[in-house]
């Protein structure tokens, strides 16, 4: 998609976003509240003078919240998209994990458990780079096992420990 094919609502929300996170936007609304402030004796701290200000930052606030919503996701949609692209060209990354974002609480929650699941296996491991899978793991962590007790037999025979 080109940048020409943008629509004008796109534009005006990048470039306000962009424009509403710079540190020329906080010293005008800090600008704003001071003069404001210094404004509160000149109209004898009315109920007219404490209107706008509560106004202005309500109407602001209210659309910064959509303003914020549209970046976010837009963002959120764009990270989606490289993270599926590291997924998909890894050969040892299992292709299940794409666009997972659309499973439901349920599903995210078991996921979320056979990782743990994989993780306390991996730790078990002193090489981070040596399994992907849980039955991977799980057969590796088992190897090691295996061969650690094979190399101890071997050991306590020689050094008389027999069983």
């Amino acid at each position: 998609m080109s940048k020409a094919e943008n629509s004008f609502f796109e534009k005006l929300a990048n470039r306000s976003a962009k424009f509403t996170g710079s540190s020329t936007a906080f010293i005008a609304a800090f600008l704003i509240v001071i003069i404001w402030a210094v404004t509160g004796p000149v109209f004898n701290y009315s109920e007219t003078w404490q209107l706008v200000i509560n106004t202005g930052t309500t109407i602001i606030t209210f659309l910064m919240v959509f303003l914020i919503q549209k970046a976010q996701n837009k963002d959120s949609k764009a990270i989606q998209i490289k993270l599926n692209e590291l997924i998909s060209s890894n050969e040892k990354a299992s292709n299940r994990i794409v666009d997972i974002e659309d499973l439901s609480e349920k599903e995210l929650d078991q996921l979320h458990f056979y990782y743990e699941k994989l993780a306390d296996l991996a730790e078990k491991d002193l090489d981070i780079h040596t399994s992907h899978s849980i039955d991977a793991a799980r057969k590796n962590h088992h190897d090691k096992y295996d061969a650690f007790k094979k190399r101890h037999e071997e050991w306590k025979r020689t050094h008389n420990f027999g069983s």
